[in-house]
C-alpha cells in the first residue's frame, strides 16, 4: 500500500480552520463537518480527524490535561501552529481563503446571526468597505474561535443559548490591535456578564474565580445580587482549548477592574 501524500497547505489551512471553529469533543470522524471537509479536500475523515487530534497536541490547554495519544504532530503542523499565534489576523483570513476555495462557507454550526455580536469598541473610522468587510469577518471568526472553546457555555454561569452569549476581548480591541482575533484574548460571557467585564464590575482572579467589585459589593439590588455577586469567589468553567493567557487577565485586573 503507497502511502499518503503529504498534507498541502491549503489542506492543513482547512484543518486548521476547522480546530479553530468546532468544540474539542467534536473533533472526530463521524462529525458531519468533518465528513463533509474530508471529502472536499479529498481525505477521509479519519485522516482529517486524526490531523485535528494533531493540531490538538500543540496547544499547551490541551496537552497540560495529560489527554493521552496527543503526540503526533509533523513539522508542518508545529510550523503552522507558531505562524497562527505570530499573527492571529493575517492567519485567520488565510484559513478563511482556503475553505472559500472549496465553495464551502466558513461558519460551522448552526446559522448565528454574528453581525448583532461584534465588537462595539472596534473603530472603522476613514476604513475602506474592504478593511471593514475584513475587520467583520476577523470577528466572526473570533467569536467562534471562543465560543468553540468554552462548548457555546459562558464561563461564569454556565448559559448555553448562543444568541445570548458574547466572545469578549480581555484585552479591549482597541488597547491591542495584535491579540484582537487571539482566540486566548477571549472569554465566552452572557451579554450580562460581558458588560459587566468591559466595565470592569467584574474581573478574573490569578487563581481563576470570579471577583466582583467591592465597590458595588453593598447594592440592595436583588438582581444584581443574584446574577452578579452571587458568583463572587466562583471558579471559571475553564475551556477545552486556548485559554485565556495570564497576562491578558492581569492587564483587565489592573486596568479595567473597579477595585
Amino acid at each position: 500500500m503507497s502511502a499518503s501524500p503529504n498534507w498541502t497547505r491549503p489542506q492543513l489551512l482547512v484543518a486548521f480552520h476547522l480546530y479553530t471553529q468546532l468544540p474539542f469533543g467534536k473533533l472526530h470522524s463521524r462529525n458531519p463537518e468533518i465528513v463533509k471537509y474530508a471529502a472536499l479536500i479529498g481525505r477521509t475523515p479519519s485522516a482529517l480527524a486524526m490531523k485535528l487530534t494533531n493540531i490538538a497536541s500543540r496547544d499547551p490547554e490541551i496537552t497540560s490535561t495529560g489527554r493521552a495519544g496527543l503526540s503526533g504532530a509533523s513539522a508542518a503542523d508545529k510550523a503552522m501552529w507558531v505562524e497562527m499565534q505570530a499573527d492571529w489576523g493575517h492567519f485567520a483570513t488565510k484559513m478563511q481563503q482556503a475553505v472559500a476555495a472549496l465553495g464551502a462557507d466558513t461558519e460551522l454550526g448552526a446559522p448565528i446571526d454574528d453581525s448583532l455580536f461584534l465588537d462595539e469598541d472596534a473603530d472603522y473610522t476613514g476604513a475602506d468597505k474592504t478593511v471593514q468587510t475584513t475587520a467583520r469577518v476577523g470577528q466572526n471568526f473570533f467569536r467562534r474561535a471562543v465560543l468553540s472553546a468554552y462548548d457555546y457555555r459562558c464561563c461564569i454561569t454556565g448559559l448555553s443559548v448562543p444568541q445570548l452569549l458574547i466572545a469578549s476581548h480581555i484585552m479591549p480591541w482597541r488597547v491591542d490591535a495584535t491579540n484582537r482575533l487571539n482566540p486566548r484574548n477571549g472569554l465566552c460571557l452572557s451579554m450580562l456578564h460581558d458588560k459587566a467585564f468591559d466595565t470592569g464590575i467584574i474581573t478574573v482572579a490569578e487563581d481563576m474565580t470570579v471577583h466582583v467589585s467591592r465597590k458595588l459589593a453593598t447594592n440592595a439590588d436583588h438582581f444584581f445580587n443574584s446574577a452578579l455577586l452571587a458568583y463572587d469567589g466562583k471558579p471559571l468553567i475553564l475551556p477545552k482549548k486556548f485559554s485565556p493567557r495570564a497576562e491578558f487577565l492581569s492587564y483587565h485586573r489592573q486596568h479595567v477592574f473597579e477595585r
